[in-house]
């Protein structure tokens, strides 16, 4: 009975020291989620439009995007930097928010604008050309900022 003890009165001092540290670790991490928020620009007829988003730029990243979130507040998006341009295909399979999706070159112009993505829809939305990155929005952005074809996005992924 008492190796029982003991070793009771151990787990309990390691799981006393993981739930520490846990409750160390997850501020930080919240606050490194609020860091990888980073400045993006839509230059538009109507000026300037500042949004920040979150940069999706390695594989698994890009493959996750914004699946499984509720909410996404008004002036944040997701940047997907594929690296290269290219014939991009993107879907809303596992997405909560209706998202508008803008399909940006190599040198920050974009060059098509889907528009109210359906949320949980498997249909395939396409670049229509060669795209270097999209940036996903909220859908109704796009048309409330007057967002279009050969307007400008400036970031830093984007070369001009």
């Amino acid at each position: 009975m008492g190796r029982r003890s003991s070793a009771f009165i151990h787990f309990m001092a390691l799981l006393a020291a993981l739930t520490a540290v846990g409750a160390l670790i997850v501020p930080q991490a919240g606050a490194r989620a609020e860091a990888a928020l980073q400045r993006l620009e839509f230059i538009t007829a109507d000026g300037p439009h500042e949004f920040r988003v979150e940069l999706a730029d390695t594989p698994a990243e890009r493959a996750k995007g914004l699946m499984y979130r509720k909410h996404m507040p008004a002036d944040q998006g997701m940047l997907f930097d594929f690296h290269e341009e290219g014939p991009v295909m993107m879907w809303m399979k596992n997405t909560y928010i209706p998202l508008d999706m803008i399909f940006v070159s190599r040198r920050g112009v974009v060059t098509h604008v889907a528009v109210n993505a359906a949320p949980f829809s498997e249909e395939i939305i396409t670049s229509g050309g060669p795209a270097y990155a999209v940036i996903e929005l909220n859908a109704g952005a796009a048309s409330k900022i007057g967002l279009k074809p050969g307007d400008e996005v400036r970031h830093p992924a984007f070369k001009r």
